[in-house]
């Protein structure tokens, strides 16, 4: 059987430690062409300088998928879409709300596959929160999500650049786990961002949450809270407490890991990006995309709704 053909655009960290492994593990793509503008190259596949020179040279190709910045993506995705090809994008899926919606457009006159891969979500134990959660009275939250940016983005300064996100590229996968657990939405009520000096993105964030007073069954959640920081030292912090009526499930270790009232409920090795490629292999297979809004939707609203503050300079 002929494999579908597939594009990496984009060859950074996240591209070489997560996607080229998981493609080579799932064997469902054939890694066809990789895009480095550093003319940077990776074990059998050629590198073109640009995705237009990539899809010029390989006008069969079937897919790509995008490992870039944010502030290029929405460009990049139409370019890809209008080529004819199905789309995979990193998260965050565009710098921008009505730049993401525009690509929902995009995906369907095209009739090709659009999926934002939230891969946080993509791991059994987020799911097995999220059936635990679906009739529970959800009386507290609580997301710690701590890093050190010169560990996970050495010396990237796009992240601290406008469209970059700052800590919100992290925090936005807890986000994207606290969307699917719950169920029902929140809304942010108040946020604290901190931004370095000599930066124009926040490096620590405080997001205040709550769900809408509507007393409907699947809305009795309490007070939902976010601590993001991208300058934890020692032990990385990437957890998310529940307290319910019925006890404290804690999921942890990026979501990986699930205990319930301190007892081990599930825990497997991080297998996300695999899960993935899989999921886009099967929307592709049906013609269908995957595109949520949510956790972008929720750093937006904390930018809009939150205090700014300017804090320390930030040096590599």
């Amino acid at each position: 059987m002929t494999l579908p053909t597939l594009g990496l655009v984009g060859l950074g960290k996240i591209a070489r430690d997560q996607h080229i492994p998981a493609i080579a593990a799932t064997g469902l793509f054939d890694l066809a062409a990789v895009v480095s503008p550093d003319g940077a190259a990776t074990d059998g596949a050629p590198t073109f300088r640009s995705q237009a020179e990539m899809l010029a040279a390989l006008p069969g190709l079937d897919a790509v998928a995008l490992c870039t910045p944010p502030a290029v993506r929405h460009g990049l995705t139409v370019e890809a879409l209008r080529a004819g090809k199905h789309v995979l994008i990193e998260k965050p899926p565009a710098a921008t709300l009505s730049e993401l919606h525009d690509l929902v457009a995009e995906a369907q006159a095209a009739g090709r596959t659009l999926f934002t891969a939230w891969h946080s979500r993509f791991n059994p134990a987020v799911e097995e929160t999220r059936a635990r959660l679906a009739d529970a009275d959800i009386r507290g939250v609580a997301i710690t999500w701590k890093e050190d940016v010169r560990r996970w983005h050495p010396g990237q300064d796009w992240i601290f650049a406008a469209g970059g996100f700052g800590v919100f590229d992290p925090g936005i996968n807890a986000l994207s786990i606290l969307t699917a657990i719950l169920p029902a939405p929140v809304f942010v009520r108040a946020a604290e961002l901190h931004v370095p000096a000599n930066r124009d993105t926040p490096i620590a964030a405080t997001l205040e949450m709550a769900a809408a007073p509507t007393g409907a069954p699947g809305s009795r959640i309490g007070r939902v809270t976010a601590d993001f920081d991208f300058l934890q030292q020692g032990e990385q912090s990437w957890s998310i407490a529940i307290d319910t009526a019925d006890g404290r499930l804690d999921l942890t270790h990026g979501g990986t890991r699930l205990t319930v009232d301190g007892v081990p409920a599930l825990a497997e090795p991080d297998t996300e990006y695999q899960r993935i490629y899989r999921h886009f292999h099967r929307l592709i297979a049906d013609g269908t995309s995957d595109v949520d809004a949510r956790p972008l939707s929720l750093v937006a609203d904390a930018c809009l709704v939150g205090r700014w503050r300017s804090t320390a300079a930030f040096d590599w």
